[in-house]
């Protein structure tokens, strides 16, 4: 979901108000919009997901935007808080978890 400000700063088209999407923090107002997403791989080639995404109305109720199940159901998600590192890991490539 895009943020508010993330819509405006982009200046997209809104497509057709969606309904009240609900998550941790309540219901907000949304809107659906057709853009690109651009993600960074570790060899620094981009990868481009084109399609219609949700984006919130109301700039006090998301303060930044966030990937969804439509994007992150296609990778194998690592959150390393102690690194700060978040990866997203698809394709060919594997994860292990191992004792030192």
């Amino acid at each position: 979901m895009l943020s508010a400000n993330v819509l405006d700063s982009l200046g997209l088209d809104r497509l057709a108000p969606l309904e009240r999407i609900g998550g941790v923090g309540g219901l907000v107002d949304s809107v659906s919009v057709r853009t690109q997403i651009r993600l960074t791989r570790d060899d620094h080639e981009k990868v481009i997901f084109r399609g219609e995404y949700a984006a919130c109305t109301d700039a006090r109720l998301l303060d930044m935007s966030v990937l969804g199940r439509d994007i992150l159901n296609l990778f194998a998600l690592i959150v390393d808080h102690s690194a700060r590192v978040v990866a997203l890991i698809g394709g060919q490539h594997r994860c292990a978890i191992e004792q030192r």
